[in-house]
C-alpha cells in the first residue's frame, strides 16, 4: 500500500498542472491556519447581503463545523473558500494566500489540493463506482494501468466499498453512494476537504458510518475538513470546533462542549430542536381573534 501511495505522489508531481500547486503555496509548517476568513461580506445583489463581516479560522488538521438555519450563508461561504465566488468586502486566505488575488492558473492549482463532497454525492450516473473515483485521478495525474487500479481500490476500501467497485450509481443505496463520493473526494489526498450537508437523507446507520469516516479520514490523511451540516448531534460527536451562523453572521464559535452548554438563545433553540424561540413557530400574522372576526 505504501508503494502505491509513493507511486501516486510521483505521478501527481509529474503532472504539469500540479507542479504549480506543489510549489506556489507557503510551507505548511509556517501557517497554522489553513483557511482564514476575515471581515467577509457578500451578496448576490447589493440589496440583499448574504454574509456580513464574517471572521473565521480553520486550523490545520482540524475538523470544523459550520451550522445554522437554511439560507444563513453556509454553502455560500464554502463557495467563497473554493474561489467560485469573490467577496464584496474582506478577504479569504488559503495557506496564507488571498483567494481573490490568485490568477486562473493559481486558482485551479489551489482547487486541485481541495476535495468537495456535494450534497447527495453528485456521482456521474453513467460511470461505475470505480470510474467515478478514477475520474479525477485520470484527469490530473499520470497514473494508468495497475497503479491506477490499485489506488482506486485502496480509496474504495477506505470507505468499505472495494467490493462495490463494479456497481453503477443506480445500484447503490443512498449511504453507499455518499461513501463512493467520499472515496472520489479523497482520491488525490487533498489538503482541505469540504462537505456540504454530508448527512442529508441518510438513515441512522449510514449517517453514523459517514460521520466516523469524515473524522477518521481527516486524521489518517493529515487533512483539514470543513463540514456544513444541520445534523447537530452527529456533527458534535466528530468535530473540533463549531461556528454557528444566523442571518449571515457568525453568532457563536466554540467547542462541541461549549455548544451543548451555551445559553445563547438562537443557538440553544437550534441545537435542541425547540419549535419556538428567537425563531418563532408562527409566521407573522394579524391578531388571531381579529382575523376571525374580520372574516365574519
Amino acid at each position: 500500500m505504501a508503494r502505491i501511495e509513493r507511486a501516486a505522489r510521483v505521478a501527481v508531481r509529474k503532472s504539469s498542472g500540479l507542479k504549480f500547486a506543489l510549489s506556489s503555496f507557503p510551507d505548511k509548517v509556517t501557517i497554522p491556519n489553513l483557511v482564514e476568513v476575515e471581515g467577509v461580506t457578500f451578496g448576490y445583489d447589493r440589496r440583499r447581503p448574504i454574509l456580513r463581516d464574517i471572521d473565521m479560522v480553520v486550523p490545520r488538521g482540524r475538523v470544523v463545523a459550520i451550522m445554522g438555519l437554511s439560507g444563513c450563508g453556509k454553502t455560500t461561504l464554502l463557495r467563497l473558500i473554493g474561489g467560485a465566488l469573490r467577496p464584496d468586502r474582506g478577504e479569504v486566505r488559503v495557506e496564507g494566500r488571498s483567494v481573490k488575488g490568485l490568477s486562473a492558473e493559481g486558482l485551479y492549482a489551489m482547487r486541485r489540493k481541495m476535495g468537495m463532497l456535494f450534497q447527495f454525492g453528485a456521482l456521474f450516473t453513467d460511470l461505475s463506482a470505480f470510474d467515478n473515483v478514477a475520474f479525477q485521478v485520470r484527469e490530473h495525474t499520470a497514473l494508468r494501468g495497475a497503479l491506477l487500479r490499485d489506488l482506486v481500490l485502496m480509496k474504495l476500501d477506505a470507505v468499505g466499498l472495494r467490493g462495490a467497485a463494479h456497481l453503477m450509481p443506480s445500484q447503490l443505496s443512498g449511504g453507499m453512494a455518499r461513501r463512493v463520493a467520499l472515496a472520489r473526494t479523497i482520491a488525490l489526498d487533498p489538503m482541505l476537504i469540504m462537505y456540504d450537508e454530508p448527512f442529508a437523507g441518510l438513515d441512522p446507520l449510514s449517517l453514523g458510518v459517514v460521520g466516523k469516516l469524515i473524522r477518521s479520514l481527516n486524521d489518517a490523511l493529515g487533512a483539514t475538513s470543513i463540514v456544513v451540516t444541520h445534523d447537530v448531534q452527529e456533527a458534535l460527536a466528530i468535530v473540533d470546533t463549531v461556528y454557528y451562523m444566523s442571518l449571515g453572521k457568525v453568532e457563536f464559535h466554540g467547542t462541541p462542549e461549549q455548544v451543548r452548554a451555551s445559553g445563547h438563545p438562537s443557538l440553544h433553540q437550534f441545537a435542541h430542536g425547540e419549535p419556538d424561540g428567537p425563531v418563532p413557530f408562527h409566521y407573522p400574522a394579524p391578531d388571531y381573534a381579529q382575523d376571525l372576526l374580520g372574516g365574519a
